[in-house]
């Protein structure tokens, strides 16, 4: 794949908790496609982002991803987004329409911030201690809000 261009994005919707029609799914894909330049300027050796030609992002209830969370992290609480390296992004709406309502932001905005730090998992970051944890997520306000904050 060329390293700059977007790879194709499947969402696809996994989950009967939140109605489809309140996600906003095509403002959340119009925020990662945005979003797609400075995520690539963000890769960090180590990255298979440049790689992939496809990037699945699935939808789940709290329930699957808390499951999910335990199988392969061994937590199994609930969580906000998982990232596999073969270039899956698992997202649980049930937290984003949770933390959205937090923010007092859409339910696209939170969707696509937990998109962005997926792919930046896949572009070499890490947040498994405190340091790693505040820069990537510095990295990652800065590309949601380069992404345009209108949208």
């Amino acid at each position: 794949m060329n390293s700059t261009a977007a790879p194709r994005f499947v969402w696809l919707q996994r989950q009967r908790t939140v109605p489809g029609r309140a996600l906003g799914l095509s403002s959340a894909a119009k925020i990662v496609r945005h979003a797609w330049p400075a995520i690539l300027a963000a890769q960090k050796s180590g990255s298979v982002l440049g790689d992939m030609d496809e990037i699945t992002v699935v939808l789940v209830s709290d329930r699957r991803i808390a499951a999910l969370h335990g199988q392969f992290l061994g937590n199994a609480s609930p969580t906000d987004v998982i990232t596999f390296q073969h270039g899956e992004l698992v997202v649980s709406v049930e937290t984003a329409r949770r933390e959205a309502e937090e923010r007092g932001e859409k339910v696209f905005r939170e969707i696509a911030r937990y998109v962005v730090h997926g792919l930046l998992h896949l572009a070499g970051w890490s947040d498994a201690h405190v340091r790693q944890a505040s820069a990537m997520h510095a990295v990652q306000e800065k590309i949601l809000a380069s992404a345009g904050p209108d949208l």
